[in-house]
């Protein structure tokens, strides 16, 4: 609650002294709760609306508990004002856009998915997991209705449910086996916050918005603590010769890609004859997770490869392709990648964004930088880089630290005396 100690008791409203203008409180960008005390002592409250061009627009929503308790219509207590100022705010933006029903968390996705494939990089998989995960619930239920209690309820349940795996079209929806162990129940867990994070940030855009009085029935629900972190799983370098081996040929091309620059699967998909640069050993990559672009640094065997796959190659074409000339799309890569760890005798069966995981692990173990490997993955700063990949080898952070630590040469003489008192 919006705090104001001239307005929020009667004690504190009965010492302002009575006058024409309000006493304001902003409460929202463009709108304020007045209150207006008469000469007799009963005072009333005031929603001003700004409504452009420098002027306002100013109604009555209530009179004040001066004297009697509030009974959250006629007589409204500070914080019943608080809350009907919001409603008339949230009621005049919907009928400036034509809309008189209430709305509901079906109309808040739509607004939320228009707003995400208009600003971000992620839209394609926000409107998945909004269909998949918040709509079937959710979706008719009003904003305003909404409750901590609801929300909860349906993020617990979204842990307890097994993941969706890929199912006829028009069919019926096909799950996993829903285990038991602990790393398990932390990847439901986990997918359970992500949809969590999402219904959060559609519901702040309404609020935000003026759809929406208040945030605090989502604002209220905490998301699974301690899950988020994967136990990060990298191959060896003999397995990642065998995998290679094991692969047809034009995956394999894909995977020592992913192994030669540590970039994800899409990046990968996205890459042109022209993004690689001879000269400088390099294969900038325009469109990525985080919406920089950035350069990826490649070694020597990385350069070799990358010279082969583009010899005598138009620039606009895709590098990567299929053995039908098409290129790699989304989740493409799920099948081969799984029947190559299965000739390869890789168990369990690795991701292909395990290659990532690889590429960065071994990097890390040979010495590498935090961050300069920040830098080629593309990661905001090295916190992230050094959160998942710094304890895998605390072996080669120990040397490092010995290595390059101060020495002052200092003579020891052998003998040590104790000081006495």
């Amino acid at each position: 609650m919006i705090r104001d100690t001239n307005l929020e008791t009667r004690t504190a409203r009965n010492r302002l002294r009575a006058r024409g203008k309000p006493y304001y409180r902003a409460i929202e960008p463009g709108l304020h709760l007045g209150y207006r005390k008469s000469l007799s002592g009963a005072g009333k409250w005031i929603a001003r609306h700004y409504i452009g061009d420098q002027a306002y627009q100013i109604e009555t929503i209530g009179t004040a508990d001066d004297h009697s308790d509030g009974d959250g219509v006629a007589i409204l207590s500070y914080r019943q004002a608080l809350a009907k100022a919001r409603e008339r705010m949230v009621a005049r933006a919907q009928s400036a856009e034509g809309k008189h029903g209430p709305l509901t968390v079906r109309d808040a996705v739509e607004t939320h998915l228009e707003f995400m494939d208009g600003h971000r990089k992620s839209g394609y998989d926000a409107r998945h997991r909004a269909n998949a995960f918040i709509l079937p619930k959710l979706g008719n239920v009003e904003v305003q209705t909404l409750t901590t209690e609801q929300i909860r309820k349906w993020h617990v349940a979204l842990a307890q449910t097994p993941a969706r795996i890929r199912s006829p079209k028009n069919g019926k929806q096909r799950y996993r086996r829903l285990g038991k162990d602990d790393d398990s129940i932390r990847r439901r867990q986990a997918s359970a916050n992500r949809s969590l994070t999402q219904l959060k940030a559609t519901l702040n855009l309404a609020w935000r918005e003026g759809r929406t009085p208040s945030d605090a029935a989502w604002r209220r629900v905490r998301p699974f603590g301690g899950v988020d972190v994967a136990r990060t799983r990298f191959l060896s370098i003999e397995e990642c010769r065998r995998l290679i081996n094991a692969s047809p040929p034009d995956f394999r091309k894909l995977v020592q890609a992913a192994l030669a620059t540590g970039c994800r699967y899409g990046e990968l998909c996205r890459l042109q004859v022209r993004d690689f640069d001879p000269d400088s050993g390099t294969v900038v990559i325009h469109i990525s997770k985080t919406g920089r672009p950035r350069r990826v640094i490649l070694a020597s065997e990385g350069i070799a490869l990358f010279r082969e796959l583009c010899a005598g190659r138009a620039g606009d074409e895709h590098l990567l392709c299929r053995d039908s000339g098409q290129p790699w799309k989304t989740s493409q890569q799920a099948v081969p990648m799984r029947e190559a760890c299965e000739h390869a005798r890789i168990a369990p069966a690795a991701a292909f964004h395990c290659f990532r995981h690889t590429y960065a692990s071994l990097c890390v173990m040979n010495g590498m930088p935090l961050t300069v490997l920040a830098r080629n993955l593309g990661h905001a700063d090295s916190k992230i880089t050094e959160r998942v990949y710094s304890h895998l080898a605390p072996d080669f952070v120990t040397e490092a630290v010995r290595k390059h630590a101060p020495r002052f040469h200092i003579k020891r003489s052998g003998k040590v005396l104790a000081i006495t008192r």
